[in-house]
C-alpha cells in the first residue's frame, strides 16, 4: 500500500535533515548551499570589473578636466569643472585626423582582404578529401608555431617595396592562421547534405561557399572579422618599423609619440602653442586616447551577438 506524508511528518523530516546538515563539515555545506559559492564568484568578478574599468574612467575624467584641477587633483573620481578645450584641440590638430584616417583606411581595406583571403582559404582546407590537404595544413601549424621572425619579415617587405606605405601594414599580416584554423573548424560544422543539394541543383563551388556556406558561418565569420578589426586599430608595432613618413602614421603611433614623448607643438594644431599653454600635457593625452579608443569600441554592439556563439562553435571541432 502506497503511504503518503502528513504536513506532521513532512516538517520532521525537514527538521532532521536540516538538523543533519548543520552537524556537516562547513566546506560541505558549502557545496549544498551554492549560494554562497555563487556570492563568491560574482563578488570576484565585480571586484575585477571595478579594477579594470577605473583606469578607463580615470582617463576619461582627466580628458574633460581643466589643467589646474588635475594638477590639484591626481586622483579624480568626478570631473570638476568640466570642459572640453583638450578635445577642441585634438579636433583641430590636422596631422591626429590624418593619422585618424590612416588607421581607418588600414582597418577598412585591411579587414576586407584578410577576411577575403581566410574565406577561401579555410574553404579549400576544410575539404579533407582533396589531395594534399593534411600536408599543406602542417605546413601552415608548422609556420604558426615557428614563427619567421622580425628580421626576415622586414627583408620582404624592403623587398616588396612598401617601406612608407599603408600596405605594409596589410599584406605582412593578411591571413592571421590562428584565425584559419578557426574558420575551418567552423566550416566543418556546416552538413555537406546541404552543399550536396545545392551542387545537384547545379551550383559551382564558388557559389556554395557565397551563396551557402558564408550566410551559415555569420557568427564565426563575425567574430573573426572583429579579430581582425581591432588588431588592424590598434597596430602600432609594424608602423614602428616600415613607415617613416609621420605624414602616414597610423592613430595608434601617433598616439604613442604623444604620451611616451609628450610632442605636441609638432602636432599642427591652427591654434598651436596657445592652446598647449591653457591645457594641460595630461588632458591631451586622456582625450588624445578616448579619441583612439571610442571608434573601435562602437563596433562592439553590433557583432556582440555573434561573438560568444563564433568562438565556442568553431572550436568545437578539431
Amino acid at each position: 500500500m502506497a503511504t503518503t506524508t502528513t504536513p506532521a511528518n513532512a516538517d520532521s523530516v525537514e527538521h532532521t535533515r536540516d538538523s543533519r546538515d548543520e552537524r556537516l563539515p562547513a566546506h560541505s555545506r558549502l557545496m549544498r548551499n551554492p549560494r554562497w559559492a555563487d556570492a563568491i564568484i560574482y563578488g570576484l568578478l565585480l571586484l575585477a570589473g571595478v579594477v579594470t574599468f577605473y583606469p578607463i574612467w580615470t582617463v576619461v575624467v582627466r580628458s574633460f578636466s581643466p589643467a589646474h584641477i588635475i594638477n590639484k587633483y591626481p586622483l579624480l573620481i568626478w570631473p570638476r569643472e568640466a570642459n572640453l578645450e583638450a578635445y577642441r584641440y585634438v579636433l583641430q590638430t590636422p596631422t591626429l585626423l590624418r593619422s585618424f584616417a590612416v588607421t581607418v583606411y588600414v582597418t577598412i581595406i585591411g579587414t576586407v582582404v584578410n577576411m577575403l583571403l581566410t574565406i577561401t582559404a579555410a574553404y579549400g582546407l576544410s575539404k579533407t578529401e582533396a589531395p594534399g590537404n593534411k600536408l599543406i595544413m602542417n605546413f601552415i601549424i608548422l609556420a604558426m608555431l615557428f614563427n619567421a621572425g622580425i628580421v626576415p619579415t622586414y627583408i620582404v617587405v624592403v623587398k616588396l617595396g612598401l617601406i612608407d606605405s599603408v600596405w605594409s601594414l596589410i599584406w605582412p599580416s593578411a591571413v592571421n592562421i590562428f584565425n584559419l584554423i578557426l574558420l575551418r573548424n567552423y566550416f566543418w560544422s556546416v552538413p555537406r547534405e546541404i552543399e550536396d543539394s545545392a551542387r545537384i541543383d547545379g551550383a559551382t563551388d564558388w557559389q556554395v561557399l557565397w551563396n551557402i556556406v558564408v550566410p551559415l558561418s555569420m557568427p564565426a565569420i563575425a567574430t573573426i572579422a572583429l579579430f581582425y578589426a581591432v588588431g588592424h586599430w590598434n597596430e602600432f608595432f609594424a608602423a614602428l618599423f616600415y613607415i617613416n613618413d609621420n605624414s602616414k602614421w597610423p592613430l595608434q603611433l601617433l598616439l604613442r609619440s604623444i604620451i611616451i614623448e609628450t610632442n605636441f607643438q609638432g602636432m599642427g594644431s591652427a591654434t598651436g602653442e596657445v592652446q598647449v599653454r591653457f591645457i594641460s600635457p595630461e588632458n591631451i593625452k586622456a582625450a588624445s586616447i578616448v579619441f583612439a579608443t571610442v571608434p573601435i569600441l562602437m563596433v562592439y554592439p553590433f557583432l556582440q551577438k555573434y561573438f560568444v556563439q563564433g568562438v565556442k562553435l568553431g572550436a568545437i571541432k578539431g
